[in-house]
């Protein structure tokens, strides 16, 4: 992105936070709200492609985002596991809501690094 306007680059550098907050809204409040993990994943890898948009020299590590996510797919997997099988037979509102949250959480994390690989490499396959 050679081309890059300085009045672009400002504009989305006010932009992000609010960007970042709303997706950080949407994935804790999606348990009782429209939204979830999935939604706030890919509004906050959004504000991953506009840190490069802003600063497109920044070194990305996408091998440490493949580790993440790889991490957070086995933590998906294994904490609905050992939820339903402390739960079974419970019917507590409060555990169930943070069960939610965190759920809702990892899966915003992984999203987040799934969409922001996909662009990267799109980026770096496109500048060949």
């Amino acid at each position: 992105m050679q081309n890059r306007s300085s009045l672009l680059a400002k504009s989305l550098g006010v932009l992000y936070p609010i960007i970042f907050l709303f997706g950080l809204y949407i994935t804790i409040n999606g348990h009782n709200t429209p939204g979830g993990g999935f939604q706030g994943g890919a509004i906050i890898s959004s504000t991953f492609i506009i840190q490069y948009i802003i600063s497109p020299h920044e070194k990305i590590s996408l091998y440490t985002f493949q580790r993440i996510e790889k991490l957070l797919f086995t933590c998906i997997l294994l904490i609905p596991t050992l939820y339903v099988i402390h739960m079974y037979g419970s019917n507590n509102l409060l555990i169930n809501q943070v069960y939610l949250i965190i759920m809702n959480v990892l899966i915003a994390i992984k999203v987040y690094c799934g969409l922001s690989i996909i662009f990267f490499r799109f980026v770096l396959f496109e500048s060949r």
